[in-house]
Formats: structure tokens, C-alpha cells, sequence
């Protein structure tokens, strides 16, 4: 059986015969789930494997890269076929990829994995091609040019290989594998008017990266010191640091100025700007270290000063079973990149410890930094003019001592049992005028979790399968305009609003959803975005800290609560009026407390309900039930009536009961600490 751990009871007032809830509260452990939602999906029948998507807000098109086909899809209903190119590969090129010991059935085939805006009538595309990665370029009529360009440096040969790019002014950043082995990582720069511009070939530069997101922040805007851009890539590599009996992985940021040219005579077309750090997501006080990097999002402002970079990670170590999300302020990037130290292979052999801190002296101009205006003064107008000393060094140093620290010191959410793939962050303005990162996360098995950020606090606001099928999402964008998240797979697409406010259906509900897109329409007397429909801000109720005392007091509910403990997975609510089943008006909500933790509860709607009725909820498993009763007794006084002193009694109970949650919720999180958290407030 399920312990009870307490039972207030109640008699109901005497109330009058109007529309009325009786409701019944349950507190178990596991995240908030729902799947009645309204999604909108692609697929076409033999395409397979949708996981490059490209979102084009000013064309209202969302382009979408499959196995051997392109998509160009409506932004506001991607069930809406706009467009579509088959890109498939020759013969010759599939006999020569079977020769070289690889399936016909999933590897000699074409993935697109580019797609980038070339210009304002054509996109740049980019396949694996069996093997043998070719580009093109797809106009406005949506048809390949043909024009077919190697496509070596710029996307991988083999489709599962992990990849990133990223176009910036009509050049693209990589970074891959450059041969069919995929022994030689590089990072790459493709730009028409230039000769290619990767890094050197050596395990101290990249060794054995697996490459997640790269991005562009434009620190050259309003620049005074007449500053470069900058592209940031983030991967997961071998530690060339340390040396174990197995090879521990370490995630990174790299940087390359967006001016570089190369070296005259050191590093000739080659980065002289290529520097990665060490990127910091850890539990400090448990020892625990989060060492796999799965995705980045680069939340951008005006300011690019004000940037931040979240981030998901898991463990090397899977048996751990833990994922987190960490912060990054593009502040504390550039002061590690403009002052950290540099390391350098360690001369002697030193137990595990393979590079050391470099102490000697530092050449200048500073090895790895951006042309500004200082180097200008020196007569230093590019890379082209670095002094060998210079170019030198960083060829020898490319590592930085210093590490790339979260902010807080810490994850901003970790969570159990899951396994975050994808990441998306969009900051919203509530109606209290305060600003809130909302964070999107996907797992490997086709859920969304919904986040965001209270101050030190990260509330769970909601977990939805997306997918169909148990699967890994494999990109995840969001819109800013549309107000849509667009999930990859290798089954399909799948569009879905940002927030679903109309399943709320009462004011409580829409208030302790905490969600900052949500508010209660007065008027309307219903759950409303105010993204997407936006009013006056006199009309809306809305409480971020979950405050439902703000909901208007109309119809008054008759509430009963039963409090379990954690229960199982399978655990359902059922509800009985005398003795029989109830069928229909049942409704069921559940709210996160903690990742693990869920306030659930379940409440019969119905027009009238019966005098002298004794309404029951159990919480059944398939180890046990908890039962809990209420008898309404409904007089005939109208909802203006003078309430009852029993009526008074039930609010101060259920005050009570508010905080001995929060309690537990304080004590719960106490005890995750000690036992795989699965929060962590900064």
C-alpha cells in the first residue's frame, strides 16, 4: 500500500447550485508529461533521416534537408508543401563507395547536411554524396544549378560523423573530417574569392573533435577599438592534457577572427588565430563533471557584450545517467581568450600530465588575438603581417590554460535519467516587464522539456512528446516571429507552439503553470499567450512566483486533498461518485516541483453536482492505491452568500497543506543533492 502521510478533512460549506469543482491533490515523483497537445507534422513516404533544417522568417519558408531530397516547407504549417529536389547520387559513385567496403543500403547515398543562405536567391547545399562530399548551389527556382563544387572541409563523408557550419557573409565556417577515413579533423573557412583557410594537422590543435555548433558573434559593431568578428566553435575532443588508461573527453570552445588571412610565411593558409579553452560544466561541490558537450544555443543581444551561451551536457561515463544545461557569459569567453595562459607540452614526464603552463615570455602582438586598432598603429593591417614569432608560437600553443566557467559556478538545471540532444532559448518579457530565459530542451527520445529562469530558481514548466516514435531529435530551432519550434528527426518534422496556454482551463491552473507566455484572460475567462495574442495588460492575470490567490474570486471550489509519497511510473487517478464509476468531466494537471517531483492534481467538472454526494479519488498503481473522500453537501444559497465558518476552516487547512509542500519540496531537493541531483539553483 501507499503510506499516507496526511489527510485533511473538511466538510464542504453550503454553496449554491452552480458549475463546481471537487478536487483531489497528489505529490509523486516524475516530470509534469503531457502529449494532448496540437502538433503539425512532415514525412513523405521513403525520405528518410530530416535533420538539417534552415528557418527563413523573411520568406515565411522553412527548408528542410533529408536523405537524398530538399524540402522547402510553409514556416506557418510545415504540413504545407512548397517545394521539394531530389539530389541523388550517380551510379558510378555508389559502385565506387561499395568498393571501398560501405552499405548500399545507408551509406552510398546523399545527406544533405548544408544548407545555408548564399544570398537573397540561392542557397548553398552540401551532401555526403556515398562518401564523396559534394556542394551546390539551389536557386530561386528551386533547382540545383549544378554547378557541383568538392565538398571536402566543408561537410563530412560519412553521415553519422558529427558536423557543424555555419555561413557568414557568404563565407562557410566547418568543421568535419577532411578525408574518407575521417582521420583529419579540421576547421575550415570556404569563401569564393579565397583560397581554403583550415587548421594544421596536428593532435595539439584537434584531436579526434566531435563538432556540435559553431556561430558568429559581431564584435566589430560600434567597436571602438576597431575589433574583429569573431566565429566560436564547440566540440567534444580527446584530453591531450592528460593520459589515462582510457581517453578522457573534454568539451571546447575554439575561436577564429573572421578576419584572418593566414600566415606570409609561418601557417600559410593556415588559422593564425585558431586558440580553444577548456568549457566548464561541474557539480564543484560533488566532484562531479559534465565532459560530453551535446549542443549549443547562443542567445544573441544588441549588446553583443550581453550574450549568453547555454549549453547541454551528459558524462563519458553513461552509467551515471545525468544531463545538464550550463550558462556561459560571452564576457568571461573573451577575458580567457584576450588574457588567459597558454599551455605548452610538458618537457619532462609529470605522472598523467602531458602539457603544462607556459611561463616563458609571450611574443607580441599576442599570439591567437584579432587585428585592431593597436595593430594597425604597428603597421599590422592582417594576419599577413604577424611576425613569425608570433605566428610561432600560437602554432605551438594553441590551448589555453584557462577555463570557461559556467555562470554561478554551476549547471543552471540538471536532470535524471534523461539525455538532452538539442537546445533552444529564447528570452521572453512577462507582463511584470521583467525579461526570463525560456529554455527548450530535446532528448533522445522525442520529449521536449520546457524551462525557465527565475532569478537562482529553474522552474520546469512542462515535458511534451513530440515525436511519434521513441527517437533522438536531432535539431531543434526556434522562431522568433512565428512563435513555432521546429523539431528534426529521422522520421519527420515536427512544428509545435512555443507555449500551450489553452489546456489551462481554469485561472489557477494558467497561474501555477508559471509560464511567462501564459496569462488569464478576465474577460474571456480563459488561458491566453501573450505572444501571440496580445492585450491590454489590464485584462490578464499573471503570477510568475505561481501566486493564485490573484485569480479572481468567483465560483469557489470544494477542494479535498490526499497527499502520497513518490509513486510509480504507472500511477492513474480514478474517480467514484457513491459507489460508481464517474464517467466523463474528469480532468487531471500536473505541475513540476522539481524534476523528479510532480504536484498533481484531478478535479470533477460537471454542471451541478448531486446533494449529499460523496465524491472519491484514488491514486491507483500496480503496487497499491491511496484513497481520498469528500462529501459535498449543496444547499440552495447563491454564490454571494455569506460563507460558513466550515469554510473558513477549509482555506486556513489549505494554507497549511501549501506549506507543508513547500517543505517537502525544500527537503526533497536537499536529498537529491546527496543522490544524483536533479536541480541545481545559481
Amino acid at each position: 500500500m501507499l503510506k499516507r502521510y496526511t489527510s485533511l478533512k473538511r466538510a464542504a460549506a453550503s454553496v449554491g447550485f452552480h458549475c463546481w469543482l471537487v478536487l483531489c491533490f497528489f505529490f509523486f515523483f516524475s516530470p509534469p508529461f503531457s502529449t494532448d497537445v496540437n502538433l503539425t507534422e512532415f514525412s513523405e513516404p521513403g525520405i528518410f533521416n530530416y535533420s538539417t533544417l534552415l528557418l527563413n522568417e523573411d520568406k515565411d519558408v522553412l527548408y528542410v534537408g533529408a536523405r537524398e531530397a530538399i524540402f522547402e516547407l510553409s514556416m506557418k504549417n510545415v504540413s504545407v508543401k512548397k517545394n521539394k529536389v531530389i539530389w541523388k547520387v550517380p551510379d558510378t559513385h555508389i559502385t565506387m563507395c561499395i568498393q571501398k567496403g560501405k552499405s548500399k543500403e545507408t551509406d552510398c547515398l546523399n545527406y544533405i547536411r548544408v544548407l545555408q543562405v548564399f544570398d537573397d536567391n540561392t542557397l548553398y547545399v552540401c551532401g555526403t554524396h556515398a562518401f564523396q562530399p559534394v556542394c551546390d548551389y539551389l536557386v530561386n527556382s528551386f533547382k540545383l544549378e549544378e554547378k557541383q563544387e568538392d565538398g571536402r572541409g566543408k561537410c563530412s563523408f560519412d553521415p553519422e560523423q558529427s558536423f557543424t557550419a555555419v555561413m557568414v557573409d557568404g563565407e562557410l565556417y566547418s568543421g568535419t573530417a577532411y578525408n574518407f577515413l575521417g582521420s583529419e579533423p579540421i576547421i575550415s573557412r570556404y569563401s569564393p574569392s579565397q583560397s581554403l583557410l583550415r587548421t594544421e594537422y596536428s593532435t595539439s590543435w584537434l584531436n579526434e573533435p566531435s563538432f556540435v555548433y559553431a556561430d558568429v558573434i559581431r564584435e566589430s559593431k560600434n567597436s571602438a577599438d576597431g575589433e574583429d568578428d569573431k566565429i566560436y566553435y564547440f566540440f567534444t575532443e580527446v584530453s591531450v592534457e592528460y593520459e589515462f588508461f582510457g581517453k578522457l573527453l573534454i568539451p571546447r570552445i575554439a575561436r577564429v577572427c573572421k578576419g584572418d588571412l593566414g600566415g606570409q610565411r609561418t601557417l600559410q593558409k593556415k588559422w593564425t588565430t585558431f586558440l580553444k579553452a577548456k568549457l566548464v560544466c561541474s557539480m564543484p561541490e560533488l566532484n562531479f563533471v559534465f565532459n560530453v558537450v551535446h549542443d549549443v544555443f547562443i542567445l544573441k543581444n544588441e549588446d553583443w557584450k550581453e550574450t549568453v551561451i547555454y549549453a547541454v551536457f551528459t558524462s563519458q561515463w553513461g552509467n551515471v545517467g545525468l544531463s545538464a544545461v550550463c550558462a556561459y557569459n560571452i564576457s568571461s569567453v573573451e577575458e580567457v581568450f584576450s588574457k588567459g595562459k597558454y599551455m605548452q607540452k610538458a618537457t619532462v614526464e609529470q605522472s598523467h600530465t602531458k602539457w603544462v603552463r607556459y611561463n616563458g615570455i609571450i611574443p607580441s602582438p599576442r599570439p591567437g588575438a584579432c587585428i585592431n586598432n593597436n595593430n594597425r598603429i604597428q603597421n599590422i593591417n592582417s594576419s599577413l603581417h604577424m611576425p613569425d614569432k608570433t605566428l610561432q608560437f600560437i602554432k605551438d600553443h594553441p590551448l589555453l590554460e584557462d577555463p570557461v566557467l559556467p555562470v554561478g559556478n554551476g549547471p543552471r538545471l540538471i536532470t535524471k535519467d534523461v539525455n538532452y540532444t538539442q537546445i533552444a532559448v529564447e528570452r521572453v518579457q512577462a507582463l511584470d516587464d521583467n525579461v526570463y530565459d525560456v529554455i527548450f530542451t530535446g532528448t533522445d527520445k522525442g520529449v521536449l522539456h520546457k524551462s525557465v529562469i527565475y532569478g537562482s530558481e529553474v522552474h520546469i514548466i512542462e515535458e511534451i512528446q513530440l515525436l511519434r516514435y521513441s527517437e533522438p531529435i536531432k535539431t531543434l530551432l526556434l522562431s522568433s516571429q512565428g512563435r513555432f519550434l521546429y523539431v528534426a528527426s529521422d522520421t519527420g518534422v515536427v512544428q509545435s507552439p512555443i507555449a500551450f496556454c489553452e489546456k489551462y482551463a481554469t485561472c489557477e491552473e494558467c497561474i501555477l503553470a508559471r509560464d511567462p507566455y501564459c496569462a488569464w484572460h478576465l474577460d474571456a475567462e480563459a488561458c491566453v499567450s501573450i505572444i501571440q495574442d496580445p492585450v491590454a495588460a489590464r485584462c490578464l492575470v499573471q503570477s510568475l512566483d505561481g501566486d493564485a490567490e490573484k485569480c479572481p474570486r468567483g465560483k469557489e471550489r470544494l477542494p479535498k486533498f490526499a497527499v502520497c509519497p513518490p509513486g510509480p511510473s504507472d500511477l492513474h487517478i480514478h474517480w467514484q461518485v457513491n459507489g460508481q464509476e464517474l464517467e466523463g468531466a474528469v480532468q487531471e494537471y500536473r505541475q513540476g516541483l522539481t524534476p523528479r517531483g510532480v504536484f498533481v492534481s484531478s478535479w470533477v467538472r460537471q454542471g451541478g453536482l448531486a446533494k449529499n454526494s460523496q465524491y472519491q479519488c484514488t491514486a491507483a498503481s500496480r503496487v497499491g492505491s491511496e484513497t481520498s473522500k469528500i462529501v459535498v453537501i449543496l444547499g440552495n444559497r447563491d454564490e454571494d452568500s455569506t460563507r460558513t465558518s466550515d469554510f473558513s476552516q477549509w482555506r486556513s487547512a489549505l494554507t497549511d497543506h501549501e506549506k507543508l509542500l513547500k517543505s517537502w519540496e525544500k527537503a526533497w531537493v536537499g536529498l537529491s543533492t546527496l543522490h544524483g541531483p536533479t536541480i541545481s539553483k545559481h
